[in-house]
């Protein structure tokens, strides 16, 4: 009698194992961590699903969260998406990227909206592949493209505004790159930074007083900020040359950015590859976008500066 139960009690485990392996088969599970809602982070994250639905159809499923710019909650969400096994992570902005690179090592992990992976996961001699469970596609427009862009726009002026968030490493990154490269055209630079939202209103008012044109990069803080930081130095009749193009619609003057749509839409190929067994993603080296020159029309009007040739205006 032991032994006919025993019997049946595997046959059980058996059906219950491949029910379930079944329907991990016939759905692709994917979590999404998005750090924050801003225009990019949103539109690269609608590139992404709207690729893998056009691949899979209703064979993907979504489980989407949003950190709210909490860097502490990235690290519940990738956790909670360990613990329920998804079969692909993507991690929206550098934090959601460093949060589920820390909860697994064997999961896949597609980062998007990242500036530089070796910046982000204290790779030394960082090649272009990460090498493990994680790849992904960069944001990062040519640094010193974005320099000259700036002696293209404001010629005369002498001092240089770097305003940035010192708590996202890839802001720091880029704004040690644009120091460097701005100083060898000859301008003056002062890096005026806020640890979190609470600071930036203050230290955007400290940096509209003491220069010429401000410079912001990529950089999530001030992104969630910008009709702050408009409302600051518009008024104050300082410019602003922005490392994106959604900063720039709300705030800048001009941009050379990429679009971050295309970007979620890149991400979603590499998913796809990984998902049906294409390609191993410690092969697969990061992707970058193409940048394109653009300007505010609007905000040009507003302060009297003449578009300079060659740009795109912002739609």
């Amino acid at each position: 009698m032991k032994r006919k139960l025993l019997a049946v009690f595997c046959i059980m485990m058996m059906v219950i194992s491949m029910t379930a392996c079944q329907k991990k088969d016939d759905k692709y599970v994917i979590g999404i961590c998005q750090l924050v809602t801003h225009d990019a982070l949103d539109a690269a994250t609608k590139g992404f699903k709207d690729t893998l639905i056009a691949e899979f159809g209703d064979k993907v499923v979504f489980k989407e969260q949003n950190a709210a710019n909490d860097a502490a909650m990235c690290g519940t969400i990738a956790t909670t998406f360990v613990s329920e096994n998804v079969d692909l992570i993507m991690a929206n902005a550098t934090p959601a990227l460093q949060a589920a690179a820390a909860a697994t090592g064997d999961i896949p992990i597609l980062g998007t909206s990242v500036t530089e992976y070796g910046v982000a996961l204290s790779l030394k001699d960082f090649n272009g592949t990460v090498g493990t469970n994680v790849s992904g596609t960069s944001d990062l427009a040519p640094l010193k493209d974005q320099a000259a862009m700036v002696k293209a726009w404001f010629p005369e002026a002498k001092n240089v505004g770097l305003l940035y968030c010192s708590g996202e490493a890839n802001s720091q990154y880029q704004i040690d790159v644009m120091e460097t490269e701005l100083k060898a055209l000859g301008y003056t630079c002062t890096r005026y930074s806020f640890t979190d939202t609470n600071d930036v209103a203050q230290v955007t008012q400290n940096a509209a007083a003491n220069s010429d044109v401000i410079y912001v990069p990529t950089d999530n803080t001030v992104a969630s900020n910008a009709a702050l930081i408009d409302g600051i130095c518009q008024p104050a009749k300082v410019p602003i040359i922005a490392g994106e193009e959604g900063i720039c619609k709300i705030a800048g003057v001009a941009t050379l950015s990429i679009s971050y749509y295309d970007l979620g839409v890149a991400t979603g190929q590499m998913a796809i590859k990984i998902l049906k067994g294409e390609a191993k993603i410690e092969e697969m080296p990061i992707e970058y976008a193409t940048a394109t020159a653009k300007y505010n029309a609007d905000m040009c009007a507003a302060l009297g500066i003449t578009p300079v040739t060659g740009y795109e205006a912002i739609k």
